[in-house]
């Protein structure tokens, strides 16, 4: 007879026990979630659908607003304003492409070359923030003042002369032109597109930049293959910052500008709070999120990033 002899067992593993975690342990994450929910909810979800209802109501205020699914507000509203959006976002692509201008140098600066300066600096740079956004641009009114230093420095070198004939500016007059619409922007926003840009280059390793000089890179070769595509979350962030605002503004138009610069934001608020006309108002808003929206998918994926800071 044969004896069937089982194999030896391994031994049981002797460390500490493993104990799951209780219920109550698993829902502290959701608990520390629940108060950004409820604020979501409450003043972001809620009124944005309080909105939507309002955007496909007719009546009046007289004689109240009710729901009647009236869709084509929304076409009226894009066809009576089609100059005031396309306006908006011309003026905040300018601003834009100003403040990446103005704003790239400074924040290179302060990243790699401002060593003991750089807190300063960034002091600086969100120095702004300290007073109120409407000081900030009601002093515009003041540097660009008929007959002041600043207008009368850009009227002497030919400067006005180029932007009246672009259509910025009219004669010897910045205010209540296009002009200083943006130029009120691109001060307001500035900070918006620095801080991203500031964060995206101080990551940046500087011995690749070394590496790249090893290689006999020249200066504008290094910055072209290596710091920038390396900054492009920044670059796709401050964009976003800025850009995103700028479209819906209303402050510098209203202040700086005229009734031939006037902004969608400009149209949203005179319907809310002039013509009282709560449809339109609402319907415009809608529009002009969604054509932000669309706008910045297209530039998100035409960047080639998804790592924003």
């Amino acid at each position: 007879m044969t004896t069937t002899v089982a194999p030896p067992q391994a031994p049981a593993p002797t460390g500490p026990p493993v104990h799951k975690p209780s219920m109550r342990k698993r829902l502290i994450p959701y608990w520390l979630l629940l108060p950004g929910i409820l604020w979501l909810l409450v003043f972001f979800v809620l009124p944005m659908v309080y909105q939507a209802s309002t955007s496909v109501q007719t009546g009046s205020l007289e004689e109240g607003f009710k729901v009647t699914w009236h869709f084509q507000t929304y076409w009226d509203a894009f066809a009576d304003y089609l100059p005031q959006f396309l306006r908006s976002l011309l003026y905040a692509g300018t601003a834009t492409a100003l403040c990446l201008l103005l704003g790239y140098p400074l924040a290179y600066l302060i990243a790699f070359k401002a060593g003991r300066w750089r807190n300063l600096l960034l002091v600086l740079v969100i120095a702004p923030f300290f007073t109120s956004f409407l000081i900030r641009t009601l002093a515009w009114k003041t540097i660009l003042a008929d007959g002041g230093p600043v207008v009368d420095v850009l009227n002497s070198v030919g400067f006005l002369d180029v932007t009246s004939w672009l259509g910025m500016t009219e004669g010897d007059r910045v205010l209540a032109t296009p002009l200083a619409v943006v130029c009120g922007l691109t001060y307001n926003f500035l900070p918006f597109m620095i801080l991203p840009l500031y964060t995206s280059l101080e990551r940046i390793d500087t011995r690749l930049h070394e590496a790249a000089g090893d290689l006999y890179a020249r200066p504008a070769t290094v910055f072209r293959k290596v710091t920038f595509p390396l900054s492009m979350p920044g670059v796709v962030s401050g964009t976003l910052l800025t850009f995103i605002p700028a479209s819906g503004d209303y402050v510098n138009a209203e202040l700086l500008g005229s009734t031939d610069t006037r902004m969608i934001g400009n149209v949203i608020q005179s319907q809310y709070l002039r013509i009282l006309d709560y449809p339109t108002a609402a319907a415009l808003s809608f529009i002009l999120m969604a054509i932000v929206l669309i706008m910045v998918t297209i530039y998100i994926r035409r960047a080639g990033t998804e790592d924003l800071v």
